[in-house]
């Protein structure tokens, strides 16, 4: 046996098990990777507010937490409204339900000539079986939900921290990490901060400017059927749609149409088909336009991003895949060296001039 096998096979029983310790590790802080990855593009959102407050002569720390309050002052704020609203609705909700039944029973009754009875409908479904499992059900499920609720209360809360201490701390960090580096590539380091906060702010423009043009739009029909509240629906509507991904849009649509269920039942039905038909126009329409103007990125980049950040990262990588393909593409156009197109090269040219016959390459 030569001398080195023995050695050999150690260092590959080494290396095979670092590997395998190394993606146990990752498997298990993965979650926590996600959050750290949130809030440094929180951080990146926020850090041109918290610069320019900073250089102004605030301490950067206190700017922050300036920031951060104002947020939490606008989003309890407007949590709080949102709440005391629906209360009142699903209250008048349940008061006036037995009264749409009998309408609804009613008409049922002159269609079909049947003779059906609100009270021989009601002692069914008490007395039917799948009400009893699904009570048995959502009891056993009451748990679940509660652990659910604290771990993501738990998880913005941590968000919260991590965003907070990369923005207030964003220049000693910036030092921290560049004194590792060479003089040539901390200038590359640099560079990359910069056009990372840039297109970050520029993706949060983007989203503000679409939840406005969406709640403006939301708050004409709302004004128009007369549901109430159509202010603070309308802002709903555009905030939640535009900053929640994936799901967003039907959250969004969801307490409206409850809402207008109460004025009248076909109310709900005239806003599902606006918030059907308003997403159609947005997802193919705006979202393109404004996304690649803001963050300078192809419409066709930005839907696959987006496309490819779900399938990674779930919600999360939906909500990211802009400005970091954005931020990728500005960063790598920087160092890739683009010449003139020779008479050759352009064919829509050569093929429109007139009277002339150009000779393309690989053809004879």
């Amino acid at each position: 046996m030569p001398r080195w096998l023995p050695r050999a096979v150690i260092l590959v029983l080494a290396l095979f098990a670092c590997f395998q310790l190394g993606s146990w590790a990752f498997h298990q802080l993965i979650g926590l990777l996600i959050n750290v990855l949130i809030a440094f593009f929180l951080a990146l959102a926020i850090e041109p507010a918290v610069a320019r407050m900073a250089a102004r002569g605030m301490r950067r720390g206190f700017a922050t937490f300036l920031v951060f309050l104002g947020v939490f002052v606008f989003a309890a704020g407007f949590l709080a409204l949102l709440g005391s609203m629906l209360a009142g609705q699903i209250v008048d909700m349940v008061e006036g339900f037995p009264r749409y039944l009998d309408s609804v029973i009613k008409s049922i009754n002159d269609t079909f000539h049947t003779e059906l009875s609100r009270l021989e409908i009601q002692d069914s479904l008490l007395h039917s079986d799948w009400l009893q499992k699904y009570v048995q059900n959502s009891a056993t499920g009451v748990l679940d939900v509660s652990t659910t609720v604290l771990g993501g209360l738990f998880r913005l809360l941590t968000v919260g921290l991590f965003s907070f201490y990369f923005a207030a701390d964003g220049p000693r960090l910036r030092r921290a990490l560049c004194s590792v580096l060479p003089p040539a590539k901390q200038a590359e380091v640099l560079r990359a901060w910069e056009i990372a906060v840039a297109k970050t702010g520029g993706y949060l423009y983007s989203r503000g400017l679409m939840a406005l043009i969406s709640g403006v739009a939301h708050y004409v029909l709302f004004a128009f059927l007369d549901v109430p509240y159509a202010p603070a629906l309308a802002v709903w509507v555009g905030l939640v749609s535009q900053f929640i991904p994936t799901i967003g849009t039907y959250l969004a649509g969801a307490l409206p149409m409850l809402i207008a269920f109460t004025v009248n039942p076909w109310y709900a039905l005239y806003v599902l088909g606006f918030v059907v038909v308003y997403q159609q126009f947005e997802n193919y329409v705006l979202q393109p336009k404004l996304t690649s103007k803001t963050v300078d990125i192809h419409p066709a980049v930005a839907f696959g991003s987006v496309i490819a950040g779900t399938a990674l990262l779930g919600a999360v990588g939906a909500l990211i895949a802009i400005p970091a393909v954005a931020t990728s593409q500005a960063f790598l156009g920087a160092y890739v060296k683009r010449y003139a197109l020779t008479e050759h090269a352009d064919v829509s040219t050569a093929r429109s001039l007139p009277g002339r016959r150009v000779r393309l390459p690989g053809r004879r």
